[in-house]
């Protein structure tokens, strides 16, 4: 089995809308075959909770907007640390980018279909590394000025 044609518009018109919202590393799998309870995960992060709130409000605004889909559920706004949307064929983890590291869930799904998305997310990937990179660089800069 895959992922259906609504799986898949779904997708990436919520990669187009995390990547808008400048998400770090977007990816999507179809995990039709390996989970009966929904198609595919969008996976996407960002370095900080204020980040990650846009992207999931982006996101839910532009699947209502564009395709009519509203999520049945939506876990962990309180924290911002992860936050999913639950639309039944799809689910969408945004991650703050320390979780993203920690739980690693492209390890769990690995093994599942990579599902095509729109040119803009495709270009987050090692956005967090870099950002990582920046982040300790100036560190260490503000470290030899102190």
């Amino acid at each position: 089995m895959t992922a259906t044609d609504r799986s898949i518009e779904l997708i990436q018109a919520a990669a187009q809308a995390a990547a808008d919202k400048l998400a770090h590393d977007v990816i999507a799998y179809d995990v039709s075959d390996v989970l009966s309870i929904t198609d595919a995960f969008l996976l996407a992060s960002a370095p900080n909770d204020r980040q990650v709130k846009s992207i999931v409000d982006e996101i839910e605004e532009r699947l209502l907007k564009e395709l009519g889909a509203k999520p049945v559920r939506r876990e962990g706004d309180r924290d911002a640390r992860w936050v999913l949307l639950d639309y039944v064929d799809i689910v969408v983890h945004v991650q703050h980018s320390e979780e993203r590291v920690f739980y690693a869930l492209e390890r769990l799904w690995k093994d599942c279909p990579e599902i095509a998305l729109p040119e803009d997310a495709v270009a987050t990937r090692g956005k967090s590394e870099e950002h990582a990179r920046a982040q300790a660089a100036d560190g260490d800069l503000d470290g030899e000025l102190s």
